[in-house]
């Protein structure tokens, strides 16, 4: 390995904890991260993707709407989506300094055996989990719009690839192999060598950043906690270029503080899409309220323009729909564009929320969204160094931050999820039913005058945990039933009756939780609440048994009269 790629691996292992792996395992997870990060706008489990010792794939992701499904019951997510937006990556990781030819057919013949009926390569249980969640899929191939799956396939080494005749033979004959089984909407295969990961890696750790030329436009005057501010349209090859990476792909992280997802092609997205399809589509910028911009740095020179660290806060469907329809919007296509350079986090709330009235946004949902996470933020920041966590407000928000130690890093699907599973007894529902804890976002999650408290020591007790899972130190069978272990966790560290979220009595009731995550015994804490829940399971952590409203109900009745 050479060593600047050596050197961004080491780096990287640092930074996620991992650094006591061999070698090859921590370049699986590094070639995941990069490769798998370019289609998922979140910060994601390695460990969630990577398969064992597969033949010819390192880590398989499934991707539905956004939404990056890890097992069967994941599905729930999207159950409710009336059309499916799937893709299938594969990723083979190989430290050597040349890519190799065989190893090129070995992958293709991997990923064609992933996604038949009858396989013929052995599959470790990862493997039969993904491919679980892919036979699903597929038998409700009714919903894939705006067609099949995309199968996308990275060979990651730290070598360079010349396109030689034979390399790029082999890679060819995958291809056409894969898409002759019409399972498919498009097959990629990209190999990846030491300046292409090395690149990607970068590119993930620096502020995003796009130049484009914005001819047609007015200078907003002068506005408080606002450097600068334009009002214009650009036509849409300059505007993709804003929407895409170097490998031409959109950037879902862009979308992070919009409100509303994707919503695929409901009524109005398809509105917007015959608009492009038709003759009209020269009337685009009298149709569409376009897309507001919100960047920390503008730097204008002429009619160039260079953004850094932006966020497109509204116009999220007008991006896709513009994105999945590239080939039909060329120059006469025209998009109006609000940008905006501020640094000012109130300033940057105001605007999200004036821009995203169109359609109905609660106030609920707008401090669930923006209100809450940010004196969270602020809150897990002010612990001492032993017990301090970072939650991710904004996507990636701490890629560029060396300091941080990604294993205290917590989303916020997972600060719902322990939350839930500790304070509100639905440990069943985190991946089973999981959008029936989103409705509750605003409510009785993330609530108005809610204490910090229990986010906090929830998000503690799942990082106490995920520690010891990820160093051996309690057996990763236990890991589908990590929240009910988190329940079990409060009911045996706190016996007094649970006080209401918004009462001033929970801060005293977490703080006995807290002191035993982060005494001398937290290991031994943890590892009988997960006895009583391998007790109530009868040894049996299957995914069917496991996540069930009787299992939840049968940890809580273990628990009473057994504290620690």
């Amino acid at each position: 390995m050479d060593r600047v790629s050596e050197s961004m691996l080491r780096e990287f292992s640092t930074e996620h904890g991992i650094s006591s792996l061999p070698e090859d395992k921590r370049f699986e997870h590094f070639a995941a991260t990069i490769t798998i990060g370019r289609h998922y706008s979140d910060s994601f489990d390695t460990d969630d993707v990577l398969v064992g010792a597969a033949a010819g794939i390192d880590s398989i992701a499934v991707i539905v709407n956004n939404n990056l499904i890890t097992d069967v019951d994941g599905l729930d997510e999207v159950k409710d989506d009336q059309q499916w937006d799937v893709s299938f990556i594969f990723v083979q990781a190989d430290r050597g300094a040349g890519f190799d030819a065989s190893k090129i057919s070995s992958i293709g013949f991997a990923v064609q055996d992933f996604f038949k009926d009858t396989p013929t390569l052995p599959r470790t249980a990862e493997v039969v989990d993904a491919a679980a969640i892919m036979s699903k899929l597929y038998d409700e191939s009714v919903k894939f719009k705006p067609a099949n799956p995309i199968c996308r396939i990275y060979y990651v080494t730290t070598g360079t690839w010349t396109s030689d005749v034979t390399l790029e033979g082999r890679r060819q004959a995958v291809i056409a192999d894969l898409s002759a089984t019409n399972l498919f909407r498009e097959v990629a295969f990209t190999p990846l060598g030491a300046s292409e990961i090395q690149r990607l890696y970068r590119q993930r750790k620096n502020a995003v950043q796009s130049e484009f030329l914005f001819e047609q436009r007015l200078t907003i005057p002068e506005i408080d906690g606002v450097s600068q501010a334009y009002l214009g349209f650009l036509p849409f090859p300059e505007l993709r270029k804003i929407l895409v990476d170097d490998g031409g792909e959109i950037m879902g992280g862009l979308f992070y503080s919009n409100p509303r997802d994707w919503q695929e092609y409901n009524d109005v997205n398809d509105e917007i899409r015959q608009t492009l399809q038709s003759d009209a589509k020269g009337q685009f910028v009298l149709k569409n309220n376009g897309i507001t911009i919100i960047a920390r740095e503008i730097r204008p020179t002429g009619n160039k323009f260079v953004i850094e660290d932006y966020q497109i806060v509204n116009g999220c469907q007008t991006s896709h729909v513009l994105f999945g329809n590239t080939d039909k919007a060329d120059k006469s296509v025209a998009v109006p564009v609000r940008l905006i350079g501020t640094q000012n986090e109130s300033v940057i709330n105001s605007i999200i929320r004036g821009t995203n009235r169109q359609t109905p946004v609660t106030e609920d949902q707008f401090f669930a969204l923006e209100e809450f996470p940010k004196q969270l933020e602020q809150y897990f920041l002010a612990f001492q160094p032993t017990q301090r966590l970072y939650y991710e407000r904004r996507s990636r928000q701490y890629d560029r931050s060396p300091e941080v130690e990604r294993t205290r890093i917590i989303t916020q699907s997972n600060v719902i999820k322990a939350f839930a599973a500790m304070f509100l007894d639905e440990a069943h529902r985190t991946t089973r039913n999981f959008s029936a804890l989103k409705s509750k976002v605003g409510k009785d999650i993330f609530g108005k005058g809610h204490k910090k408290e229990p986010y906090y020591t929830a998000s503690f007790a799942y990082y106490k945990l995920d520690y010891m899972l990820r160093n051996g130190k309690l057996d990763k069978k236990f890991k589908p039933a990590r929240f009910h272990i988190l329940l079990a966790m409060r009911l045996i560290g706190n016996k007094s009756t649970l006080p209401m979220m918004n009462s001033k009595d929970i801060d005293a009731y977490c703080k006995v939780l807290i002191d035993r995550l982060a005494g001398p015994e937290s290991e031994a804490f943890i590892t009988k609440a997960s006895e009583i829940v391998e007790q109530v399971a009868k040894g049996n952590f299957d995914r069917d048994s496991i996540r069930t409203e009787p299992m939840t109900k049968g940890v809580i009745s273990a628990c009473q009269g057994v504290s620690v």
